[in-house]
């Protein structure tokens, strides 16, 4: 399946293909403009982080690609070749939900080998200022994030979710990405939100939501959600694990997917035979042909 659009960030048209892979592949990016050169989605190839998650091996730079991870971990999709002709992911229409009908439509394909799991086993915490992400050891996965903005439209805002499957569909893929009118200018002046638009986000000047009608009442806390599962699926592998986060943003997503990944006392592997998924996402999976 394929779409096109425009990079949120680079406002760069972009052509995006999503591709059946092998068991134990993982999520690859290709730059087809760049002779198929392959980034995988790990949290080795992390390059910078600020308002999106950016991926670069070897100079070559794949950005934006937290909606499109966060769409395959709610549709438990553990192997595809993603092919893209420029350095950044197309926005569409600000959510993950795009993705999702992408998938839906290629169809998903169980696979022989078994999902394994990267079970949390001890409490990890990451604090900065007012800033907050923990992971605690659990036997499903699941998030609770929190935020707080000086806006009368968003304000403190809490949602928690259990990513059982139909749970992610419903009520996290559907939220957008969102902005503040006042910001633009000098967000822009930084190369930022070049392609940003009222298509593809949700607009707010300093009293209200300019293109209404919200998805959701909390529709923004919802979105930090999306991002969180996007950001932590650099691991490379579901978790099991409980996570925590009060506004955290992607750096602290990032920056705890490289705490996770360099202490392995933190975690264990392991298979089960009956997931906190249901039965249909109990192997490893890919999209058909």
């Amino acid at each position: 399946m394929s779409c096109s659009g425009i990079g949120l960030h680079s406002g760069a048209p972009v052509s995006l293909r999503i591709l059946p892979a092998a068991a134990g592949t993982g999520i690859v990016f290709h730059r087809i403009d760049l002779d198929n050169f392959p980034v995988e989605a790990s949290g080795q190839n992390v390059a910078r982080v600020s308002y999106a998650t950016s991926l670069m091996k070897k100079g070559v730079l794949i950005s934006t690609t937290e909606h499109l991870l966060s769409a395959f971990i709610g549709m438990g999709i553990d192997n595809a070749i993603v092919e893209l002709d420029n350095l950044e992911l197309p926005i569409l229409d600000g959510s993950a939900q795009p993705f999702v009908e992408m998938i839906r439509q290629a169809g998903i394909r169980r696979q022989r080998k078994g999902r394994t799991y990267l079970r949390i086993v001890r409490e990890i915490e990451l604090r900065e200022g007012d800033k907050f992400i923990a992971v605690y050891p659990d036997e499903n996965y699941s998030v609770s994030y929190s935020i707080n903005f000086p806006h009368p439209q968003i304000g403190k805002q809490t949602f928690e979710t259990a990513l059982t499957h139909g749970g992610y569909l419903e009520t996290i893929a559907p939220a957008r990405t969102f902005g503040f009118l006042h910001d633009v200018e000098a967000m822009r002046q930084q190369g930022l939100i070049r392609g940003a638009s009222m298509e593809n986000a949700v607009v707010l000047d300093r009293e209200k939501v300019l293109n209404p009608p919200l998805r959701f009442a909390d529709e923004f806390v919802r979105h930090k959600v999306l991002d969180l599962i996007g950001d932590l699926a650099l691991i490379g592998k579901q978790i099991l694990g409980a996570v925590v986060a009060d506004r955290a943003g992607h750096a602290m997503h990032t920056a705890l997917v490289s705490r996770i990944l360099r202490d392995r006392s933190l975690w264990e592997e392991t298979t089960l035979e009956e997931p906190p998924r249901a039965p249909a996402m109990a192997t490893a999976a890919s999209l058909t042909a």
